[in-house]
């Protein structure tokens, strides 16, 4: 995987609005809602700020490229592997627990930001996901309680890194049946294409 403070400074040097992880919860969004091609649509979501044909935009998105496809392995191939993109355990609380709400406000807006299908609006309004959403928008508003102490602070922490982890596989797996339609659909185009080449 991409180290988070890697990825937040050349996004920064590139001079694009997202940092690292609110784009890698945008990432995780797009894929849970469209599969394999989210992973393009927000590709192409986050380089169309950047100038092309610098070193800056290159090495950025490269970065991005290789975070995308190791994103949708982790999350595709279903094997609890899936952790989302935040800084180190060397980062203060303060800055973990920020960049975990701006992880939460990536994924929601991945989530929810495009016009759905009612299919997908009715699941999206239904357990689990109304939970998910529910709960990640509070979690997108968290900050570090000053009142308590640092164990306190880091045992909360790591409880809501781990809930974010499982909340967001099991958000890929259950909206899996919705995204199939389109994987069916692109393969019957695909060999729809091939016939009709033959053809000719």
């Amino acid at each position: 995987m991409i180290d988070h403070n890697e990825l937040d400074a050349a996004l920064r040097r590139c001079g694009s609005a997202w940092n690292a992880g609110q784009s890698h919860g945008l990432l995780c969004g797009r894929l849970t809602i469209l599969g394999a091609e989210g992973g393009s649509v927000w590709l192409q979501q986050l380089l169309k700020e950047l100038e092309p044909g610098n070193t800056a935009s290159d090495d950025c998105a490269s970065m991005l490229d290789a975070l995308g496809a190791a994103t949708y392995r982790q999350l595709a191939e279903r094997q609890s592997e899936f952790v989302p993109l935040l800084p180190e355990d060397d980062a203060t609380t303060s800055a973990r627990a920020h960049a975990l709400a701006q992880w939460c406000d990536g994924y929601l807006h991945g989530l929810v930001s495009d016009v759905h299908g009612e299919r997908l609006r009715e699941r999206l309004g239904q357990e689990p996901m109304s939970d998910i959403i529910r709960d990640l928008l509070e979690i997108s508003r968290a900050t570090v309680d000053d009142t308590s102490d640092d164990e306190t602070n880091e045992s909360a922490y790591a409880e809501l890194v781990e809930y974010l982890r499982v909340a967001v596989q099991l958000a890929y797996e259950e909206l899996a049946d919705l995204r199939e339609p389109t994987v069916l659909q692109a393969a019957a185009l695909a060999a729809g294409s091939r016939t009709a080449a033959d053809a000719t």
